[in-house]
This record gives C-alpha cells, sequence and structure tokens, in this order.
C-alpha cells in the first residue's frame, strides 16, 4: 500500500509539474498571439520538472509497458488518476485567481478544449499515438543521454516538436479541460477524447521501445 501511494503522490506532483508548463503556455498564447513556438519552448519547464525530480508522468510511464510485468498496468493506472488530480489542483486554483475570466487564459483553454472535444475518436488516437514518440525521444533522451546537455536538449526537441506538430498529450489536456471548467460542464465527452488521447499516448509510446527490442533480438 505505502508504495502505492508514494506513486499517487508523485504522479499528483507530475500533473502539477506539466500544469504549471501549461499555465505558461495559455499565458504565453495570451500576450502573444500566435507565438506557439516560444509556448512551447516555455511548456518545456513541466517536463523537465518531471524528468530531474522522478515524478510520475503517464505518457512518460507508459513508454515501458512491456519491459514490465503485466502487474504495471496498475502503477499506470494510479499515475493516471494522479496525473489528472495533479490537474485539478493546479486548473481550480488558477480559477480563483485573475489570470482567469471571461478572456483570461480559461477562455483560451476553453477553446482548445472545445475543438478537442469536437475531434473525432480516429484523429485523437493519431494525434496521442504521435505525440507520445515524440515524449519517448525526450525522456529517453533524458535517462540515457551521457552528456548534460543532450539530457536537456532532448526534452527540448521533444516537447517543441510534440506541441508544434499540433499533437495530443493526454496530461497537457487534463490541464486544459480543467481550467477551462470544460471537465465539469462536459464530463462524459471530456473523459471520451481523454480516452482516445490515452490509448493513443500509450500504443505511440511503446512503439519504439518494442521495436527496438526487436532489433536487438535479431542482432
Amino acid at each position: 500500500m505505502k508504495k502505492y501511494v508514494s506513486l499517487f503522490v508523485n504522479a499528483v506532483l507530475a500533473g502539477v509539474a506539466i500544469s504549471l508548463g501549461g499555465l505558461v503556455f495559455l499565458k504565453v498564447k495570451d500576450l502573444f498571439p500566435g507565438a506557439n513556438v516560444l509556448g512551447a519552448l516555455l511548456f518545456a519547464v513541466g517536463l523537465f520538472t518531471v524528468c530531474s525530480r522522478g515524478y510520475a508522468l503517464f505518457t512518460g510511464k507508459v513508454c515501458y509497458l512491456f519491459r514490465n510485468k503485466p502487474a504495471y498496468l496498475v502503477d499506470l493506472l494510479i499515475i493516471w488518476v494522479g496525473n489528472l488530480a495533479g490537474c485539478m489542483l493546479v486548473g481550480g486554483l488558477l480559477n480563483l485567481s485573475s489570470l482567469c475570466g471571461e478572456s483570461g487564459i480559461n477562455a483560451i483553454a476553453a477553446t482548445m478544449a472545445q475543438a478537442k472535444i469536437a475531434n473525432s475518436a480516429l484523429s485523437l488516437f493519431v494525434l496521442g499515438f504521435f505525440c507520445n514518440i515524440f515524449i519517448f525521444i525526450a525522456v529517453n533522451g533524458y535517462a540515457n543521454n551521457p552528456h548534460e546537455l543532450g539530457k536537456y536538449l532532448a526534452i527540448l526537441f521533444g516537447v517543441v516538436c510534440f506541441i508544434s506538430a499540433g499533437t495530443e498529450h493526454s496530461v497537457a489536456d487534463m490541464f486544459y479541460f480543467c481550467v477551462s471548467n470544460v471537465l465539469y460542464t462536459s464530463t462524459a465527452a471530456t473523459l471520451r477524447a481523454l480516452l482516445w488521447i490515452t490509448l493513443g499516448n500509450a500504443c505511440g509510446g511503446v512503439l519504439l521501445p518494442v521495436l527496438e527490442d526487436l532489433r536487438q533480438k535479431l542482432a
């Protein structure tokens, strides 16, 4: 039980970290409309915090699904719920601040959230799939690159690319759904969208690890 409590706390912290990245991204969009690359660059603070502090982020952890025992699925479920709780915490607190209002960051997030809900299940899955290929490049590069600079460049390139490409990151989307309150006003539609994005993230995340393991077996 202690293991799962610790895992949940680390997942909440990861959700908070990604939400901070999302907050900066939304504020950049508010101040400099169209400056998505700058926003993507600054969003990287979220993944940097997760990787450097060892927090449990679903999109990173799911990449190693097939390198763990079946019980790892329970870990992933706890991490997903913990990530959502962290996003709900940050989103709720921000809604108490002057950053949110009729034309605040919550309004920008609401526009984004409604577009995600309106998207088709297949599209959300595919966008989630490609997002987590970038995420694997980022987290695996951070973990295994022998050079300090290479570790940080892996995070920066991975984050900037997945955002600039318009792909879907389930935990970042959790934050946008929470801070916009769309999670609470369109719960069923939001959970449906998150489900397809999450499945896409999972399939995209395991793609390169599975192919790398296969390559090593065939070598």
